[in-house]
């Protein structure tokens, strides 16, 4: 890493180290922040991680700056592009998707020159950047607070006077945010995004001056004063000077929705498509629910919406091109984490799911999921942002797959380095992680909780039915492509040519040892009639089983049969 300059010397220009100084000390300033952050955070939703999702996208901005000086030395404009890129990949929640993209909005003027007037122009840049790709562009929010950074230094000059009046004037305006938002007001606090993003502007000002800059005063009185002075504006009233407007021109509305009426999940997802398919993902996802951020370009987008229907969100992703890296909380499961808590939850299951039915599902349960796709396991970086996104003192882990058995020990390991408790239960199948759940109680020692999850867990035998793709050696024989295979415990135990005869087969070895319970979890492209077929073979042959069917929806393998 760079030196460290002293407090009396001073950058003219931001050249590659100090990005790369800029970048570490943002996720230092982030990180020491955070948790007073996320207990701020009321808008859009009182779900108390915005400091977290705003550090996890610093993080991973700061870790892509990290990779090009590893492998070059790089110039300014390969560093300020590779923090760009990597908070994109990175981005987090609300918050961390709009700092993703002033990050991008800086980044192409920035890779022209990193003097004072370039980077005035670039803070313009990213403000209005920023702003466009909200769907539904509210005052008093980090929108704003970007927008004042960017007019305070607006007349360009050295590059410290620049960096020191961006910070101040985000920090006028963050103290204004909560006379501008009524949910805000009602709270006694300032916004959350906002906040981080002077925290940003912050290390900024460190990394060029190498002083530390005064936090800004966020009290009421600070507000009235900075009003006063027309600074910044109370809500309804006309835009300041320079305060960049809502695209279709009109001054941005004074609150959002009721926070406790929104909706009931957030989905984020890593989207490959061409900018015309995205045109039209924004007004269908515009449609499906609200906070719509949609960041990037150049055939790589990160798509981030509260929606009441997460798989329909998911579905318009897939139709626009290629979306990956699935991400579906439901904010109920968040409860505990509101503002007004400032401890984390005591307790917490973060699940591995196939399917958008049974993220729904496992979220409904209270469960933080992370989405598989085939041939896409989440890596350990995945599983860990799940635990830390769950913010609890204790996580139950279920990796629901033998294959990501040694994944999900890697991620709780580091996440044991952060201090939380761990327990990860091997659960080889999607079944057995519902079994687990089922029996989960919060309220119970964590021992003896992990103890009846594992063993509900354990007593489930798991099935799977797939296609093969080609001729084979199996266990039970030599496979054909386009056959049918029933894996039972993770081995081929029947080869057919029909999907429900097969079914019906492996059904019955599995019920020949007993069992109470059986669970069917079918994917969208399974044939409509398929579980109805089992549900009635199983009660015609078997009176004392009952039988449970889920949908998993798109991604999913065809059947999944559980048995209790």
């Amino acid at each position: 890493m760079p030196r460290a300059l002293q407090p009396s010397e001073e950058l003219t220009e931001l050249d590659a180290a100090a990005l790369r100084t800029w970048s570490a000390r943002t996720l230092d300033a982030l990180g020491r922040e955070r948790e007073e952050i996320d207990a701020i955070n009321v808008y859009p939703v009182a779900d108390g991680d915005t400091g977290t999702n705003l550090y996890l996208t610093a993080e991973a901005a700061h870790q892509a700056v990290e990779a090009v000086f590893a492998a070059s030395v790089p110039d300014t404009a390969e560093t300020v592009r590779a923090m760009a890129h990597g908070a994109l990949l990175g981005a987090r929640g609300n918050s961390g998707t709009i700092l993703s993209q002033l990050l991008r909005g800086m980044a192409g003027v920035l890779a022209e020159g990193g003097d004072g007037d370039h980077l005035a122009r670039a803070l313009a840049e990213a403000a209005a950047a920023a702003r466009q790709a909200v769907a539904r562009p509210v005052d008093g929010t980090i929108l704003t607070v970007a927008a004042a950074a960017a007019v305070a230094c607006a007349g360009g000059g050295p590059l410290a006077q620049v960096a020191r009046a961006a910070h101040e004037g985000a920090g006028t305006a963050l103290a204004a945010t909560s006379g501008q938002l009524d949910v805000l007001a009602r709270a006694g606090v300032v916004d959350a995004g906002g906040r981080g993003l002077v925290a940003v502007l912050g290390a900024l000002v460190e990394t060029v001056t190498g002083g530390t800059p005064q936090p800004p005063a966020t009290d009421t009185g600070a507000v009235r004063a900075a009003q006063d002075t027309g600074a910044v504006r109370p809500s309804g009233s006309a835009p300041a000077p320079g305060v960049l407007p809502a695209p279709d021109g009109k001054c941005p509305p004074e609150h959002g929705p009721d926070d406790s009426a929104g909706p009931a999940y957030e989905v984020i997802y890593l989207l490959e498509a061409d900018d015309d398919a995205v045109a039209l993902l924004r007004a269908r996802l515009d449609a499906l629910g609200d906070s719509l951020v949609v960041v990037g370009g150049d055939g790589l987008w990160n798509v981030h919406v509260h929606v009441d229907d997460p798989g329909a969100a998911v579905e318009a992703g897939v139709e626009a091109g290629r979306p990956h890296r699935i991400r579906i909380s439901h904010f109920a499961a968040d409860a505990a984490t509101a503002p007004g808590r400032t401890e984390r939850a005591q307790r917490a299951v973060v699940a591995v799911v196939p399917g958008e039915g049974l993220a729904g599902l496992c979220a409904e349960a209270g469960a933080t999921t992370v989405r598989t796709r085939p041939g896409e396991p989440p890596e350990a970086d995945e599983l860990l942002d799940a635990i830390r996104r769950a913010h609890a003192r204790e996580v139950v882990l279920l990796p629901n797959d033998t294959d990501l058995r040694g994944t999900a020990a890697e991620a709780a390991g580091r996440a044991r380095t952060e201090g939380i408790r761990v327990a990860l239960i091997p659960t080889r199948a999607a079944v057995q992680g519902i079994a687990a759940l089922a029996v989960h109680e919060p309220d119970r020692r964590f021992d003896e909780d992990v103890v009846a999850m594992t063993a509900a867990a354990g007593a489930t035998r798991y099935a799977e039915l797939a296609v093969a793709e080609h001729r084979s050696f199996t266990s039970a024989g030599v496979c054909q492509a386009g056959d049918v295979l029933g894996l039972i415990d993770g081995d081929v135990a029947v080869i057919g040519k029909d999907l429900t005869e097969t079914a019906r087969t492996v059904l019955d070895r599995m019920l020949s040892a007993g069992g109470e319970l059986v669970t069917l979890v079918v994917a969208d492209d399974t044939p409509p009639g398929l579980a109805p077929d089992l549900e009635h073979h199983v009660r015609r042959g078997y009176l004392a089983v009952d039988t449970t069917t889920y949908h998993a929806g798109a991604g999913a393998p065809p059947l999944l049969i559980g048995v209790e």
